[in-house]
C-alpha cells in the first residue's frame, strides 16, 4: 500500500525544518535562524500510533521573494520545488508564526494552496505557552477551519496534530518494524560539484533537488525515496565535502558537518567522483570516513561521457594508487547527464547492501579456517607458535569476525589483512569493509 505524503509549507522561517525533525524523529534537515536555508525538498518517514506516512520538507512558498529577484534563478527553483512537494502531497501542513502573525506572504501564500484543491491543515507554531494562544484567532482569517497551535521547538502539542494528521489520512497504512522493511540508504558524498545532485535527480527521473553550476547548491542532506525493481532506496545528496581548512562561512562549515554525520547513517555510501577531475587527496579522506564508519562503499566517476577508454583505464590506476587502502570497494563509472550506467549503479548498491548485511555460520567459517590456517599460519610470537582456535562471526553492518587465539598481540596486521581478504573471496563479501578482533582464549597459554 502507498504510504501518504504530508508537505510542510510557509513562508520562510516559520519553523518548517524544526517541525519536520520532529515528525520524523531526527536532525536530517538544517535548522538555522537564517531566512531560505532549506532550498530543496527533503524526504523522511513518520509513524504515529502504529500508522505509517512520510513527510516532506520544503523551501516555503515565498512569491514576493521570486518578484524581488526578477525571477532570479535560485529563487525560482525554490519555489518550484515547494510546489512539486505540494503536488505530490496527499496533506499540506501550512505553517505560519504565531508570534509574528499573519502577514501578506501568508495570505498570497493560502492563496496559492486553496487553488491546489488540496486538504490543508492549518498550523501555528512558536505557541510556547497558553499566552500565546489567543494569537490563533487571526489564521481563521484564511479561512482555516481548525487550526492547531505547536511549538516545534519544544514539543509542545505535536501529539494532537499526529492525531489530526492521520485524521485526515485514513488510508495511512500500518508502519513497518521488521528490519526487512528497511529501505537501502545510500549517501551521494564528494567534493563540491562531482555531480552528486545531478545523478540524484537522474535516479529518479525528476528535477527532485537544485542542481546549479555553482558548488554548494546542495548544504542540507536531502533524503529522496526510491523504488527500483521492487527494491526501496532512500538516496541522501550531501553538500560537498571539501577540506576544512577551505570552509569559512558557518552555514558551510554545518553542511559539511552533516554530509560527513550522513555517512554514519547510510548503508551503503556512493562516492562521486568526477572523471574529468580526476581523483585527488580530498577522495582518500572521503574514503577513509566510509571505511571509518564501516559502510559499503562504491567509487563512482560520473561525468563518463567526458572521458575515453585511455582515460578509464588511467582512473582505474589512479584508484589502485591513491585509494590503496580500500582495495575492497566496488568502482563504477556513470553519466549524470547521458543516464548511461546509473541503473547498474542501482544495481551495484544492492549487491553491495547484501554484502553488508552477509552473515556466515559458524560451521562454515570454521571449516574454512582449518584449511586456511594451515596453508599459511601466523608468524611465530617471541618463538611461539600462534594458535587461531575458533572464529564466529559477532555481527553484520559491517562484516565483523571474532577469533580466538592463544595470542592476541601476535597477530601482525598484515596477517589480519590476509584473513580478511580471503573471508571476502570465500564469501562474497566485495564493497563492503571487513572487521577482525582477535582475542585471548580462556585456559590456553603458550
Amino acid at each position: 500500500m502507498e504510504i501518504p505524503l504530508v508537505a510542510v509549507v510557509g513562508r520562510p522561517n516559520v519553523g518548517k525544518s524544526t517541525l519536520f525533525n520532529r515528525l520524523v524523529g531526527g536532525h536530517n534537515a538544517i535548522v538555522e535562524d537564517e531566512p531560505g536555508v532549506t532550498r530543496d525538498r527533503r524526504y523522511g518517514n513518520a509513524d504515529w500510533d502504529g500508522k505509517a506516512f512520510r513527510v516532506v520538507d520544503t523551501g516555503g512558498l515565498d512569491l514576493g521573494a521570486v518578484r524581488q529577484a526578477g525571477g532570479g534563478n535560485m529563487a525560482r527553483l525554490v519555489l518550484q520545488q515547494a510546489m512539486k512537494a505540494v503536488e505530490e502531497a496527499s496533506l499540506i501542513l501550512f505553517v505560519v508564526d504565531a508570534k509574528d502573525g499573519l502577514t501578506p506572504a501568508d495570505h498570497e501564500a493560502a492563496e496559492v494552496l486553496r487553488k491546489t484543491g488540496k486538504p490543508v491543515l492549518w498550523v501555528a507554531n512558536k505557541v510556547d505557552g497558553a499566552k500565546q494562544e489567543a494569537l490563533l484567532g487571526d489564521l481563521y482569517e484564511l479561512g482555516a477551519d481548525e487550526v492547531i497551535g505547536i511549538s516545534a521547538t519544544h514539543g509542545r502539542n505535536l501529539a494532537d496534530l499526529c492525531d489530526a494528521i492521520l485524521l485526515r489520512l485514513p488510508d495511512a497504512p500500518l508502519a513497518m518494524a521488521s528490519e526487512e522493511a528497511r529501505p537501502i540508504r545510500v549517501a551521494l558524498v564528494g567534493r563540491p560539484n562531482a555531480g552528486k545532485s545531478s545523478l540524484v535527480n537522474r535516479l529518479v527521473g525528476d528535477d527532485r533537488v537544485i542542481v546549479d553550476a555553482t558548488p554548494g547548491t546542495t548544504r542540507d542532506p536531502v533524503d529522496t525515496p526510491l523504488i527500483f525493481e521492487d527494491r526501496r532506496y532512500v538516496l541522501i545528496d550531501t553538500a560537498g565535502i571539501r577540506r576544512r581548512a577551505r570552509v569559512e562561512a558557518p552555514m558551510e562549515k554545518i553542511a559539511v558537518a552533516m554530509a560527513e554525520k550522513s555517512i554514519g547513517r547510510c548503508d551503503v555510501a556512493v562516492l562521486v567522483i568526477d572523471a574529468a577531475g580526476g581523483v585527488a587527496e580530498q577522495e582518500a579522506k572521503i574514503a577513509g570516513m566510509c571505511d571509518e564508519a564501516g559502510r559499503g562503499l562504491i567509487l563512482t566517476f560520473n561525468k563518463r561521457d567526458l572521458v575515453d577508454a585511455a582515460a578509464e583505464k588511467k582512473l582505474k590506476e589512479a584508484l589502485a594508487r591513491q585509494l590503496q587502502f580500500v582495495p575492497w570497494a566496488k568502482v563504477a563509472f556513470c553519466s549524470a547527464l547521458t543516464g548511461r550506467g546509473v541503473r547498474e549503479l542501482l544495481r551495484t548498491v544492492a549487491e553491495v547492501h547484501h554484502n553488508h548485511n552477509r552473515r556466515v555460520t559458524t560451521g562454515e567459517l570454521n571449516r574454512f579456517f582449518e584449511g586456511l590456517v594451515e596453508a599459511h599460519p601466523p608468524s611465530l610470537y617471541r618463538g611461539h607458535p600462534v594458535r587461531l582456535y575458533y572464529v564466529t562471526q559477532a555481527t553484520a553492518r559491517p562484516p565483523t569476525f571474532v577469533i580466538q587465539v592463544n595470542h592476541p598481540e601476535g597477530i601482525h596486521f598484515s596477517y589480519a589483512r590476509y584473513l580478511a581478504n580471503r573471508l571476502r573471496e570465500q564469501f562474497g563479501f566485495e564493497g563492503t569493509p571487513i572487521r577482525t578482533i582477535f582475542r585471548k582464549r580462556a585456559g590456553k597459554g603458550k
